[in-house]
């Protein structure tokens, strides 16, 4: 099965279990009492935040960070989020945008598209649209979007260069992107990077944090930033790597420290550059 495939369903699942009140929780720690327990997806989101938005729409969360939180948005801005699931992140951002502004949710899965239009209704806002379709092929015009968010789905992209050539496409001159990911910094053995990566993010396929960089850079971004916001401990993932059958206290030192969730900021330029401009390496290469 393509992971395209894997993620459909297992995306698909979460919203019928958020749908029903239960929790969407994505790592290892799973969920006591209906709620999320592990250090990846649980306390993302302020009381006040919270507040503004229905319940479903906080369980369905398969984030890693709080992408609304650190972007900054602006009242009458138009902003697209890509993978946007339940709708937690499009509705916060609705209201920081106000009604004159707009924001848009992507995503391919019916169940979850279905969750986030329930959600839409129930919290009463209505600058938003859901989208189906996928995040290599965004069905949105040129130049139409002031910032990009998105929330622990990228790293889920099995062609990572296209969603990021998409994303420069539509966003406007001088826009912004501004998502949560999970990134990993150093060299881990492939056997615990495979087995790290079920654990961080449900079917990772992170990316280390240099080759981020180098694929905005190549996209056409600049003023590229990667941000720790949650760096994840051997603790944190001891029991589900026992479970995998891997000696957690042999593979600490190679492990520790270097698997997080990260806020990522990069801008398109306000204008193109000619090559009689090009001043320097990174615009020539």
């Amino acid at each position: 099965m393509e992971i395209k495939e894997i993620v459909k369903e297992k995306y698909g699942q979460a919203a019928l279990r958020a749908a029903t009140g239960g929790s969407s929780c994505c790592g290892a720690s799973g969920n006591v009492g209906g709620c999320c327990v592990d250090p990846i997806t649980s306390n993302l989101y302020d009381a006040s935040q919270a507040g503004q938005i229905p319940e479903e729409a906080i369980k369905a969360s398969l984030g890693c960070g709080n992408p609304t939180a650190l972007a900054k948005l602006n009242a009458g801005e138009t902003v697209l989020d890509l993978g946007s699931g339940g709708g937690i992140d499009v509705l916060l951002s609705a209201r920081r945008v106000g009604p004159t502004g707009k924001a848009y949710g992507l995503d391919m899965t019916d169940e979850m598209l279905a969750l986030a239009r329930e959600n839409q209704r129930k919290a009463g806002v209505e600058n938003v649209e859901f989208l189906k379709g996928e995040i290599e092929n965004i069905p949105l015009p040129d130049n139409s979007v002031d910032v990009v968010i998105s929330n622990c789905v990228i790293n889920l992209s099995a062609d990572k260069d296209r969603v990021l050539r998409e994303t420069f496409r539509v966003l406007k001159p001088g826009g912004r992107f501004a998502v949560s990911d999970i990134v990993v910094r150093g060299d881990v053995p492939e056997q615990v990077r495979r087995s790290m990566e079920m654990w961080v993010g449900c079917i990772a396929g992170a990316l280390q944090d240099h080759e981020y960089i180098d694929k905005l850079a190549k996209a056409g971004f600049d003023a590229i930033d990667i941000e720790p916001t949650r760096i994840y401990s051997i603790e944190d993932a001891r029991q589900f790597l026992t479970g995998e059958g891997i000696n957690v206290d042999k593979i600490a030192m190679q492990v520790e420290n270097k698997f997080m969730s990260a806020f990522i900021r990069a801008l398109k330029p306000s204008r193109e550059i000619s090559p009689k401009e090009c001043c320097g390496p990174a615009c020539c290469s």
